[in-house]
């Protein structure tokens, strides 16, 4: 029986990955910054583990207590939609630890043993907004693109040896929690200059356009696991497929 590392695994894509691969009989390590089992069906194959990605030491306890694994899905990660001058480099920071630096450290952590057994399979979870530059996005827009570039470069430095490297890039999805944490972090200097384009996204619902589902990205994880043909970039949702294929 095979077995699955997923961060970020308590709520959006994330739990839906987990709940994807334990329904395919895979065995689950699900991690959290608080841990919930409640929050996955019970199963046998499940274990949640606490991570905080940013957290060397945390990092260190979770492969100790996670034993071998088959494959990691770096998922774990937080949203920013705010105009650059209302964000405070502390928050810039942040981003970058949480979706660029916690998906490259953990990769590292994997690899000794990956390395070992000549096999493994690494997922990270970027965003199809790296596709095409839209307004209030460029930092967390930087840290994908960022997480992008590295992880096709790792990967032809692991094929050799054995261990593939794949990107899945959503699209907007309104089912997580993007929203809220990136209005959680706005800054209240602001300028006002930017209070006409703020009014017209955050009142924008999205209408009848496409958007991501969860469960398309737990099958466009699914299918980077173990699909050894599977493209280097799988984007995941109707409109992320939609701007792949206009770029």
């Amino acid at each position: 029986m095979k077995t699955v590392l997923i961060t970020g695994c308590s709520s959006g894509f994330g739990l839906e990955i987990a709940r994807h691969f334990l329904a395919q009989g895979w065995s689950v390590i699900a991690t959290m910054r608080t841990p919930d089992a409640t929050l996955l069906p019970p199963s046998e194959r499940l274990r949640v583990l606490a991570l905080d990605v940013t957290d060397a030491s945390s990092i260190r306890a979770l492969l100790e207590a996670a034993g071998p694994i088959d494959a990691l899905v770096n998922n774990a990660g937080i949203g920013l939609l705010y105009p650059l001058e209302g964000v405070s480099m502390d928050v810039v920071r942040d981003v970058f630890e949480t979706n660029t630096l916690g998906p490259i450290a953990l990769t590292r952590a994997v690899l000794p043993a990956f390395r070992a057994q000549r096999a493994g399979v690494i997922v990270n979870v970027t965003s199809a907004v790296t596709l095409a530059p839209l307004p209030l996005l460029s930092v967390y827009t930087a840290s994908k693109v960022a997480l992008n570039a590295f992880t096709e470069s790792v990967a032809l430095e692991l094929e050799p040896i054995g261990i593939r490297a794949r990107l899945v890039l959503p699209g907007r999805s309104p089912t997580t929690r993007f929203g809220a944490n990136a209005r959680g972090r706005m800054q209240a200097e602001t300028p006002a200059e930017y209070a006409p384009l703020l009014d017209a996204v955050f009142s924008d619902r999205g209408g009848d356009a496409p958007v991501t589902e969860a469960r398309d990205v737990a099958e466009a994880v699914w299918r980077a696991v173990t699909d050894r043909a599977a493209p280097m970039r799988i984007p995941a949702g109707a409109d992320a497929v939609a701007m792949a294929q206009a770029v």
